[in-house]
């Protein structure tokens, strides 16, 4: 596979969600920007958020009861410091999505241009403190961005291209590379890998919702930022406390098609078949309880019934509220046949967000120099074993900019990297391969065990036979990434294996239950031995990836 000329910039964005939009922006103030998106540039997991983004922003809310919200739901993993850096800039980070456009619903009597938001409540919060579009907020927040991004004259946007392999100085040295200076990428569509250097990379990849057969996530959440950070040497942690949303939409023809959790926050209930309403026999909170709970209870419930589902019931509110506040759910739900004001919905749990990844301080540095990171690729200490709903659009934005401020610090310390520290790509004696059914048939089989074996219930003998299942298929896809020409599908399965066996190592190594880790094996909490983070680094555990 040929290479083109080597590509410069000062710095270089993987992934087009909210915080990669968000930095590239402020980067922009300063030099030339690449961002780098896997398809179109709409296609985040931004782009889907139904729900909204949490922020103290009305005077009957305050920082404490989201930071005390924040806290309870992490299960005893969040770092307290962090909790209160993200939600003290909260008010900050909305008025910067206002300056770029977006669009949040105001309460009916407010005047133009008042901060009077309508606000809506999620599991786990005990304040009215979710702004929102809709039921379509990661649309408009994506819109907005992206409208600036593409009207800017220093930001370079390529789509269908996907990183391979981030660019270090020092691909052989030990125990880590000495800089990251750009990312080898696929261009998808001439078929081509080139090297992009950057002063600065900034990692927005998001999450690995595609690991599991169930998700709510979009097709490009294969993991791919986590897995290349692990082969450069960055730190992870956490990989085993994988969220689990309760409620996508259970129908043959809905793809992964999430049913918010803000209206359950309007007064929606959760049903079994039988029309039990479930949810007060786990928890004090019943259908507003955090999500690895009510996902824990539907998993309970249906293994106790035989059903395929429950429901979630809103038929006793008012109609003209529901269309009007859920549009986007409500003509969805019409589509397959179900009128949401008349007819409970169906919804079973899906794996929907990682509270682990790339472990990066408030500045969003990770421990390799050059690599900067936010959003669903990071472990910041915010959302501990479970995060709080609304939280992760928040999350995104401060850290794009905490990021954004401490790369421009940084900018005159890190020299341009010249194209002559990394060797152009090389496919050696790669050739077309007649056997892509070993890509399918890969990605599916870890998907199930995956889902199987590592889910919302998991036992030391289901994780053993996972942890036996992947180190087989490892092998495998090893040897078949390392003799094919490359394809996104290749890249994705490559990624997509290295992260299925991060999340059950790490599992593996947390013998207590916690958030979202539940174990039928230990079944309790425990701090003495457990409260605090799992790191995963490559330089002392972990598959080894051959030389280019």
């Amino acid at each position: 596979m040929p290479e083109s000329a080597a590509r410069q910039a000062d710095f270089l964005v993987l992934g087009s969600g909210i915080a990669g939009l968000f930095f590239a922006l402020r980067a922009a103030e300063r030099g030339r920007v690449t961002i780098i998106t896997k398809k179109r540039a709409a296609e985040s997991a931004t782009n889907y958020a139904q729900g909204g983004i949490a922020a103290v922003v009305s005077g009957d809310d305050s920082h404490e009861s989201h930071v005390a919200d924040t806290l309870g739901a992490g299960a005893g993993l969040c770092r307290e410091d962090v909790v209160r850096f993200v939600v003290e800039r909260g008010a900050d980070a909305i008025d910067a999505l206002l300056k770029v456009g977006v669009d949040f619903d105001r309460a009916d009597d407010a005047p133009p241009g008042s901060s009077d938001f309508e606000l809506g409540r999620e599991g786990g919060h005990t304040k009215r403190r979710v702004l929102h579009h809709r039921d379509a907020t990661g649309r408009e927040i994506e819109r907005a961005l992206l409208s600036r991004v593409r009207a800017h004259p220093n930001i370079d946007l390529r789509e269908n291209s996907l990183a391979v392999d981030l660019l270090t100085t020092d691909r052989a040295g030990a125990p880590g590379p000495n800089r990251v200076v750009g990312a080898y990428v696929f261009d998808a569509l001439r078929g081509v890998v080139e090297r992009h250097f950057a002063r600065i990379t900034f990692m927005a990849t998001g999450g690995a919702g595609k690991v599991y057969l169930y998700t709510s996530n979009p097709d490009i959440a294969s993991g791919d930022g986590m897995a290349m950070a692990y082969r450069a040497g960055a730190t992870l942690a956490n990989m085993e406390f994988m969220q689990f949303h309760p409620t996508c939409l259970y129908h043959p023809q809905a793809k992964s098609f999430l049913i918010s959790e803000a209206l359950r926050g309007e007064g929606g209930t959760l049903r079994t078949m039988s029309g039990h309403a479930f949810m007060a026999d786990y928890h004090e909170m019943s259908d507003l309880a955090p999500r690895d709970i009510v996902a824990r209870a539907i998993d309970t419930e249906l293994k106790r019934s035989g059903d395929d589902s429950v429901v979630l019931d809103l038929t006793h509110l008012e109609p003209d509220f529901l269309r009007e506040r859920f549009p986007t759910i409500s003509a969805r739900c019409l589509e397959f046949g179900i009128d949401l004001t008349t007819q409970p919905i169906p919804v079973v749990p899906a794996a929907h967000y990682c509270c682990g990844g790339v472990v990066t301080d408030t500045r969003g540095e990770t421990d390799v120099l050059g690599l900067y990171a936010a959003g669903e690729v990071t472990c910041t200490g915010l959302h501990g074993a479970n995060r709080l709903a609304s939280n992760s659009l928040l999350e995104g934005v401060v850290f794009a900019q905490a990021a954004s401020e401490a790369a421009l610090e940084r900018f005159d310390e890190l020299p341009p990297p010249e194209d002559t520290v990394v060797e152009p790509w090389s496919e050696g004696d790669a050739t077309e391969s007649s056997e892509a059914v070993v890509i399918t048939q890969n990605w599916d089989e870890i998907r199930r065990f995956m889902w199987n074996y590592v889910g919302i219930v998991r036992s030391d003998r289901r994780l053993a036979r996972a942890r036996r299942r992947i180190e087989l298929l490892q092998g495998e896809i090893t040897e078949y990434y390392w003799n094919s020409k490359l394809t996104p599908d290749l890249l994705e399965l490559r990624n997509l294996a290295l992260v299925a066996e991060l999340v059950i190592h790490c599992a593996q190594q947390r013998k207590e239950s916690r958030g979202l880790h539940y174990t039928l094996d230990h079944p309790d909490r425990d701090d003495a031995r457990f409260g605090r983070d799992t790191l995963v680094r490559r330089s002392e555990w972990g598959p080894k990836t051959p030389p280019a």
